[in-house]
């Protein structure tokens, strides 16, 4: 199967795997989506992830994370610049997300970094996706 949007597609098995109550997600790795994989955990809304060779491919195995209600510590995973239409902002116009509860992430020249990051460094970019 050949997906040509990677991160569509990772966002869509993980808001899955959330519905499903799943402990675990395999996802086909990218660098794009292993970044995006790392600041989830860096931010604290996935328990771990590891990457693992299945024949030829490479895969990222990641651990989701629950309150201790059971409910996914992922409300919302929304893509925002798609392939059909790109969403740029500038390092002004990087938007807060759900009053800083939640995490933009932007593709910039200096890599794949949170909203945070980003105008700490004071760099914009294409905005991939929202999470709260």
């Amino acid at each position: 199967m050949n997906v040509t949007d990677t991160i569509a597609d990772a966002l869509t098995r993980l808001r899955n795997a959330l519905h499903a109550k799943r402990s675990v997600v395999v996802i086909p790795k990218s660098k794009t989506v292993l970044r995006l994989v790392a600041i989830l955990k860096q931010e604290g809304f996935v328990e771990d992830f590891i990457t693992k060779r299945s024949g030829i491919h490479e895969e990222i195995h990641i651990a989701l994370k629950y309150d201790t209600e059971d409910k996914p510590v992922i409300s919302d995973l929304t893509r925002v610049s798609k392939p059909g239409r790109r969403v740029y902002c500038a390092k002004d116009e990087i938007p807060e997300v759900m009053g800083g509860l939640g995490v933009a992430i932007l593709s910039t020249s200096k890599g794949v970094m949170t909203s945070r990051d980003a105008r700490k460094q004071g760099v914009g970019g294409e905005l991939l996706c929202t999470i709260y």
